[in-house]
């Protein structure tokens, strides 16, 4: 199996190349399903809509950490069982993610349909805002079931050999919300609502696209037995997607925080409460298109990295680490010169404002966004560890940045700053976030270097 299969044979450029394209390609496409949302909703209804898509997107975001858990984490198991020659537990695998995609699925979505003005508070929600961010995600949150099945089968799609699948499922749903999104919006006049329906039909036909490929596993044959329930496989596939999962959960923690403050200091300062809420979700948005260029990267390695660590090739293991990274800083390079040189020109795209308006989204992209370079390092370190069967150690990383270091710097220099406390703690959590994990990664890739060196007789 270790011999035939490419993972372990083929160049790791030619590797990369073939398996990262296609999962860029689907994470900028997942990007863009709120990235079109935004601005049809800025340029049709403003930037009260604006802000009730970013109240909406920590919903959004708990249900990608969903679909990662189980995406991710079934994805490293069955690389890991097809690089150590068992390919009927790496069927278990997959037909144990499947039901726990489904179960989790449909939870979440009637837990958001139960709580959902509760939770939009909760997320920062104003009273001018609430309105529509109700009529938003009420509509959005029978799609998150879809959403989450699309993602996490894309994931073992890629595992077996055939991200270019992966990529077009992602792909025939964002087309299909761009073309319904203006049509919705403009000549039906539906508003928010045209914008949420554009976006879950889109879900429907890239989700029935992506349970169309189970019977069709390359390495693989699901049979029906398979599916049953099997709470052991549940709980390791969700041991080596946590860290993934965690990290975007900690995002939605530190969005719920920001929307929080944003709204709280901005209420104090001569932008006022929405100004700031609107702005920051657009940012955020437009950062998201290079954590997608970089999650793309991070995923495509991981099929790789799973195989030759199962087959004891760590030579392997550490070039295609390295190699991700090199590819990974340059791509963040070009990110943080567009967002340093061209901001008001990327915000003008969602729509207009007056001079307070833009005055703080320049100001909020220049420097919230500031160590975007190396914003990669800790990603990838992070995966890296899940992708090798270590996920405790992949999800102290993954909380670095957000949690043990964002979260503190959010609460405490606002205090002393104020507003402008907001912006500055993300750059300093990012250096602190990469330090930690070069550190961390560092020691891993000499250990591995020491295991594959010849021993002495």
């Amino acid at each position: 199996m270790t011999n035939e299969n490419p993972l372990g044979s083929q160049p790791l450029p030619k590797l990369l190349r073939s398996f990262a394209v296609p999962s860029i390609l689907a994470m900028l496409v997942s990007s863009l399903y709120n990235i079109v949302d935004q601005i049809f909703i800025g340029q049709g209804v403003g930037y009260l809509g604006n802000a009730a898509t970013n109240i909406a997107y920590p919903l959004t975001t708990i249900c990608l950490a969903i679909a990662l858990l189980i995406g991710i984490g079934g994805a490293a198991n069955f690389n890991l069982n097809l690089g150590a020659g068992r390919p009927e537990a790496a069927r278990r695998v997959v037909a144990a993610a499947v039901t726990m995609m489904v179960t989790l699925g449909i939870l979440y979505m009637v837990l958001v349909e139960l709580f959902l003005p509760q939770l939009l508070r909760l997320f920062g929600g104003t009273d001018s805002v609430m309105p529509y961010a109700i009529q938003y995600t009420r509509i959005t949150a029978l799609g998150m079931p879809l959403l989450i099945l699309t993602n996490a089968i894309s994931n073992l799609v890629r595992a077996d050999g055939s991200p270019r699948y992966s990529m077009t499922c992602m792909l025939l749903g964002a087309i299909i919300n761009t073309i319904l999104d203006p049509v919705f919006i403009f000549v039906c006049h539906w508003g928010v609502a045209g914008a949420a329906w554009a976006t879950v039909i889109g879900q429907a036909a890239s989700c029935a696209m992506a349970v169309a490929y189970l019977p069709r596993f390359r390495n693989i044959h699901l049979q029906r037995e398979d599916f049953r329930p099997r709470p052991a496989l549940w709980r390791r596939i969700a041991s080596l997607g946590l860290s993934n999962s965690m990290n975007q959960i900690a995002i939605t923690f530190v969005q719920i925080i920001l929307n929080n403050s944003l709204t709280y200091y901005g209420a104090q300062s001569i932008y006022g409460s929405e100004i700031p809420l609107a702005t920051s979700g657009i940012v955020i948005k437009i950062n998201a298109i290079l954590l997608g260029i970089i999650v793309g990267i991070s995923q495509g390695t991981q099929p790789i990295i799973s195989f030759n660590y199962g087959a004891g090739k760590y030579d392997r293991v550490c070039g295609i680490y390295r190699l991700a990274v090199r590819l990974s800083l340059i791509i963040s390079a070009v990110g943080f010169v567009a967002f340093q040189l061209f901001p008001k020109q990327i915000v003008s795209l969602f729509g207009t404002g007056d001079h307070l308006y833009f005055e703080f989204a320049v100001k909020f992209m220049r420097t919230y966004l500031f160590m975007v370079v190396v914003n990669c390092v800790q990603l990838l370190s992070s995966n890296f560890f899940a992708a090798i069967g270590k996920p405790i150690r992949g999800l102290l990383l993954a909380l670095t940045r957000q949690v043990f270091f964002l979260v503190p710097l959010l609460l405490i220099l606002p205090r002393i700053w104020g507003l402008d406390g907001l912006l500055f703690a993300a750059p300093v959590a990012d250096f602190i976030a990469f330090v930690t994990s070069a550190l961390t990664m560092r020691a891993e890739l000499r250990r591995l270097s020491a295991a594959k060196a010849p021993q002495p007789a």
